[in-house]
């Protein structure tokens, strides 16, 4: 059936609005992606000054989450959308709400980093750069599944999940050792823990932001995931 002029007129912006949520939706992840690295960036330099910069920069991830929120909210009362176009305006929302959680993230990570250059470097720092480059590259690709609509992206990210918290659990071990070895680095080694922490709740943000895209995509929910994490169950390691 030919659309009237006012079905066409609707139907016109309709498609804007949703076109208006994903690009401010990419911007605010491209804002945190580059949050992680330049937090990671500041920790690894021991720049405070770079670190407090990041932390300044989280408000364009907050401007933006509420940029989507009103609009998302008007289109859902003006548009009375059903079906998929319901199904990805509340995925959308929600994703900005996780987006503005990382950005949050790495605003921590900056805070602690910014400390941490007043303080005596901590060897297992090391492995702080390749674990933020996982983390940022998962918010990445979820967001680019996010926008080409590509279920199969979402769900490689959702599996990398796992690396993540493998190279958690490699540093919380590392960390531990390190602060039974010498009690003059328990300070430091504190800071990089909640970093570490920091960047594993990223890897799981951007699955629960893959898991949305998939059911955005499909109707359907992700399976629930086992988590690699085994912290919880560390005991103190015996010399």
């Amino acid at each position: 059936m030919a659309q009237t002029p006012t079905t066409a007129h609707t139907v016109k912006s309709f498609d804007s609005d949703l076109e208006t949520i994903r690009s401010l939706i990419s911007q605010m992840g491209g804002l945190a992606e580059a949050q992680i690295a330049g937090a990671i960036d500041a920790l690894m330099r021991r720049d405070a000054d770079a670190a407090m910069k990041v932390v300044a920069q989280d408000a364009a991830i907050d401007t933006l989450e509420a940029e989507v929120e009103k609009l998302a909210v008007a289109t859902i009362a003006l548009r009375a959308p059903l079906a998929d176009d319901l199904r990805e305006i509340i995925a959308g929302l929600k994703m900005s709400a996780l987006l503005e959680r990382i950005g949050d993230y790495a605003k921590n990570i900056a805070k602690r980093a910014s400390t941490l250059a007043q303080a005596q470097p901590v060897q297992p720092v090391v492995i702080i750069p390749e674990m933020g480059r996982a983390a940022a590259a998962m918010v990445r690709d979820a967001l680019d599944a996010y926008v080409d609509r590509d279920a199969e992206l979402a769900e490689a990210v959702m599996a990398r999940d796992a690396v993540v918290d493998d190279f958690y659990n490699s540093l919380f071990r590392s960390l531990l050792t390190y602060m039974m070895e010498n009690p003059h680095h328990i300070t430091p080694s504190a800071h990089l823990l909640f970093i570490a922490k920091n960047l594993e709740r990223i890897g799981d943000h951007a699955t629960n932001i893959a898991e949305l895209v998939t059911f955005s995509v499909t109707g359907e929910h992700a399976a629930e995931r086992a988590k690699a994490d085994d912290t919880a169950f560390v005991t103190t390691p015996q010399g």
